[in-house]
């Protein structure tokens, strides 16, 4: 049983379709997160990437991963509805394969670091 199901994905992130790019977070911790995210043939982006030869732009596997981030910050975040996390900084991403429809993406995702937010003046 997953921790968190559509629904709940729903109650903590803003994104919606067709941006939504998670479909279950299988366990959460305070620095670590899981997700799933199935990759289907009805995707919008297929349409134009590429005819004939689909393949998942990296840039929404990325997108994939900061989401799965944002549920693991977001989780347990006091007023997090009127709230906004943004991903802030990428270091030596590498696309070991393609992402094609019928593959699901497995998101594991380790916090190593979380800037605190300066105060409003």
């Amino acid at each position: 049983m997953p921790f968190l199901d559509i629904q709940g994905i729903l109650d903590v992130l803003p994104h919606r379709y067709p941006f939504l790019l998670v479909d279950r977070i299988e366990s959460i911790t305070e620095t670590t997160t899981i997700g799933i995210k199935n990759v289907t043939a009805n995707e919008p982006c297929f349409m134009g990437h590429f005819p004939g030869n689909p393949v998942f732009p990296g840039v929404l596997i990325v997108e994939a991963m900061a989401q799965v981030a944002g549920v693991m910050v977001m989780h347990n975040m006091e007023d997090r509805h009127h709230k906004i996390v943004m991903l802030a900084k990428i270091e030596e991403a590498k696309f070991i394969r393609p992402v094609r429809p019928g593959d699901q993406m497995r998101i594991e995702i380790t916090m190593l670091h979380l800037r605190p937010t300066r105060a409003k003046m």
